[in-house]
């Protein structure tokens, strides 16, 4: 180190020269004051590599467990999640058939939480009533439109419409996975399918095929498609549907053979009631009034 001192006046000139050595010196020296300060680059990047290597195993153990109880008469919400979003997946283009795309996004909810309460078979319930309900409605859908009695939309249901049909049976998936006993609610899930299906054959059989139409609060003739109305053909549908519906719930092991007697027999009441509904209820918006009386009853 050299200094030079210059004369009176002047400013001082103080010049250093640092040796080589204490150059590299001073990298870990500052090294070490910025582990000091908490900067640790090198651990941040491993903490971040070991919570993503957490959350992949965490997320691979969900679904092997979603998948390992998905056949399971009860298989839980994970398996209702990944089962019934693969089938909207694949099968949206079918759906929007039969659903408007609002309708599909509601329906979703419903499907995922039959799933996950009632299992494989339940989830078939519901499906088959989606079908067969959608072929239905489509029974000279050209001669109903004509006469103005068509469900709007050609038949596509909205997310009132999936809430009609489906609240019921939503209702107690949501009980059977809170409480845990399935049993109880499935036969509650049971009726209220078999009685929307038992209705809308009966409605639709009823507008395609009914010759003479009684409003049903006081045997007046009416024409075809007025709210509260029943006809012979349509009553008969609407049984015959409700028979052969709970049969589909016995095959799939939903209800015994006496639930079955007990599902037929309350989706007739509640259907007779809910034209009784209806016509004491004329004058309403017919769409708005026949979502509402869908989802009052079961």
């Amino acid at each position: 180190m050299n200094v030079t001192v210059p004369d009176s006046g002047s400013c001082c000139v103080l010049t250093t020269w640092i040796p080589c050595s204490a150059r590299l010196t001073c990298r870990p020296a500052l090294a070490r004051r910025s582990s000091a300060r908490g900067w640790h680059p090198p651990r941040t990047e491993s903490r971040i590599r070991h919570h993503l290597q957490v959350c992949r195993a965490h997320f691979a153990s969900t679904v092997q467990n979603a998948l390992h109880t998905a056949w399971q008469p009860h298989p839980g919400l994970a398996s209702g999640v990944l089962v019934n979003s693969t089938v909207y997946v694949l099968g949206v283009q079918i759906l929007l058939k039969g659903l408007t795309p609002a309708g599909v996004a509601h329906s979703w909810v419903l499907g995922t939480a039959v799933y996950s309460a009632f299992g494989p078979a339940g989830y078939a319930l519901v499906c088959l009533y989606f079908i067969l309900g959608s072929a239905v409605t489509k029974l000279k859908l050209k001669q109903k439109q004509k006469e103005g009695i068509a469900e709007a939309r050609s038949g596509r249901r909205s997310p009132g419409s999936v809430w009609g049909s489906g609240s019921a049976g939503t209702l107690c998936a949501l009980c059977a996975l809170a409480t845990g006993n399935a049993a109880f609610w499935q036969v509650g899930f049971v009726a209220s399918f078999v009685s929307k299906f038992s209705d809308t054959a009966s409605s639709e059989v009823g507008k395609a095929y009914g010759k003479t139409t009684y409003l049903i609060t006081t045997l007046k003739t009416v024409p075809r498609g007025t709210e509260g109305a029943v006809s012979l053909e349509g009553t008969a549908a609407g049984i015959t549907a409700a028979a052969l519906f709970a049969g589909a719930a016995l095959a799939l092991r939903q209800v015994s053979m006496q639930g079955v007697v007990v599902v037929t027999v309350a989706a007739v009441i509640a259907n007779l009631f809910e034209s009784y509904l209806g016509a004491a209820l004329q004058g309403a918006e017919a769409n708005c009034q026949a979502d509402l009386l869908r989802c009052l009853v079961p």
